[in-house]
């Protein structure tokens, strides 16, 4: 197969890039990356992404990293259906929602992941962290329903680059049963989303991940507190724990060798 995506089906980085090649109809191998989370994959998925971070795609041997630039490589290559809105204003509209999903919103998800899945912190520690992520959470939660407007989808009539870019982090929120008040505009938005056949076998691609010992959250967990695997803290997560009062978090989590930061290009 010519198109191949290295991903994991819990990064919502990946799920962007996979919901856009289902959407298309492109047919891809997803493979999972060899010692992925230790910081030392290596491979022909260091040689597509130096970062050493999912998402990678290769096509036809071009390998391309970062997942919006892989969307719009996507984009690109298998124009129909067209998924950026037609418009420049449109368009800058749906790029700003993307951005600030791939960063501030994607801080909070780490955080409560590690809180959650990673056990962290606990007690008052953790009761005030959470309490923190949901006021942020709510915050955002109103601004994204500004957004949407009372319409359909983001981009109006149809299920667009907007809508592909939110999707995947707050259906993560939702595992954590910190996601959009039932019977609001949010929440039937993302019903609308997960109804769609892309969503669903990438939803799909998350239970059996969930299912499978080696991929589950807990055999993570485990591997976190022996050191094998090292939970990436980049920009906006960093900064979010930082600011948030997981500061004792970090410190720990370097004393034991159990976080990294990005990877050096060399």
């Amino acid at each position: 197969m010519s198109v191949v995506l290295y991903e994991h089906p819990f990064s919502p980085y990946a799920v962007k890039c996979k919901i856009l090649l289902h959407e298309k109809g492109v047919a891809f191998e997803a493979r999972l990356p060899e010692a992925i989370g230790s910081g030392s994959s290596g491979g022909a998925f260091l040689a597509a992404n130096p970062r050493g971070e999912v998402p990678a795609l290769i096509d036809d041997g071009f390998a391309i990293f970062d997942s919006s630039v892989i969307c719009e490589y996507i984009e690109d290559k298998w124009a129909e259906p067209a998924f950026r809105p037609g418009s420049p204003m449109e368009r800058a509209k749906a790029r700003m929602i993307e951005e600030i999903m791939d960063t501030q919103y994607e801080a909070i998800n780490w955080a409560m992941s590690e809180l959650v899945a990673f056990k962290r912190a606990e007690g008052e520690e953790a009761a005030a962290l959470k309490a923190r992520a949901q006021g942020q959470y709510d915050n955002l939660f109103a601004w994204l329903t500004r957004e949407l407007g009372g319409r359909d989808w983001f981009g109006g009539d149809r299920f667009g680059w907007a809508d592909m870019a939110v999707i995947p982090f707050l259906n993560g929120t939702a595992r954590f049963r910190m996601g959009p008040a039932k019977d609001t505009d949010l929440r039937r938005w993302m019903e609308r989303c997960n109804a769609r056949e892309s969503l669903k076998r990438c939803n799909d691609d998350v239970q059996r991940a969930i299912a499978t010992p080696a991929q589950s959250m807990d055999a993570a967990a485990d591997r976190v507190k022996a050191g094998a695997f090292k939970r990436e803290y980049r920009d906006h997560r960093l900064e979010w724990m930082l600011r948030s009062g997981g500061a004792r978090i970090v410190w720990e989590g370097m004393e034991k060798g159990n976080i990294r930061f990005s990877n050096e290009i060399g």
